[in-house]
């Protein structure tokens, strides 16, 4: 009897080795995860001429898979997605902004970190973050924080990016939290989610990012709600 219960209790402990290194394995993350033209185009972006009449759109592909100046006839919108881009790298970069005194500054940020399993969290610590840094650094710079948009799981394309909707979902409620008299909210979730809670299929390609339709209901959604101005 001795034998099986130190058996068994072996095997017990096995199994909790087992299923704790497996939750360990689930949680890693890593915050110095930067695409290959990371340096590159922060490097583009830093030689560029400085205006304080600036707009800039701040984030990952998402925002830089559009021309914000011809989609917005706004001569001043400044570019600044770099793709797989993650709130730590935004936070590298983010005095290349400051240092600007841009007029605003609308930032979308936070999918690939849902992907790479960075906590929600942290994410969360780090938008708040960048709001600080940009009111202390650069006081008369409008901020505007969007909504982070739904995805698609049925085009299976990104398969990292996909099934974390309670992420989402839980990202979305806190920042619609941060506004404030200096923070602007910007809800875009509600206009391209379909009723089951995915990215609208006709204004994106692969589930993920957008195609014209997407950035024109995006563009509409700014100059209708007077963030333009």
């Amino acid at each position: 009897m001795k034998q099986f219960i130190r058996a068994l209790a072996t095997i017990s402990l096995i199994t909790l080795l087992s299923v704790s290194s497996s939750f360990a394995q689930t949680v890693k993350w890593d915050s110095t995860q930067r695409t290959s033209k990371y340096k590159e185009l922060v490097a583009k972006f830093s030689a560029e001429p400085k205006s304080k009449k600036d707009f800039i759109f701040l984030g990952n592909s998402i925002t830089a898979g559009t021309n914000w100046s011809k989609l917005l006839d706004l001569p001043n919108a400044r570019n600044r997605g770099i793709s797989g881009d993650i709130t730590f790298g935004v936070l590298e970069r983010l005095d290349e902004v400051i240092n600007r005194k841009p007029a605003k500054v609308f930032i979308l940020i936070g999918i690939n970190d849902i992907s790479v399993n960075i906590p929600d969290t942290i994410i969360l610590r780090n938008y708040k973050s960048m709001i600080s840094r940009i009111r202390k650094g650069s006081k008369r710079t409008k901020i505007y924080f969007y909504t982070l948009l739904p995805v698609n799981s049925s085009f299976a394309k990104f398969k990292n990016h996909y099934g974390k909707d309670e992420h989402i979902l839980w990202l979305n409620e806190q920042i619609r939290k941060l506004a404030t008299k200096k923070v602007t909210i910007i809800d875009l979730y509600p206009n391209f989610v379909d009723e089951n809670q995915h990215l609208k299929a006709n204004l994106t390609k692969d589930g993920l990012h957008l195609i014209a339709e997407g950035y024109e209901l995006w563009a509409s959604l700014l100059k209708i709600g007077g963030y333009l101005k």
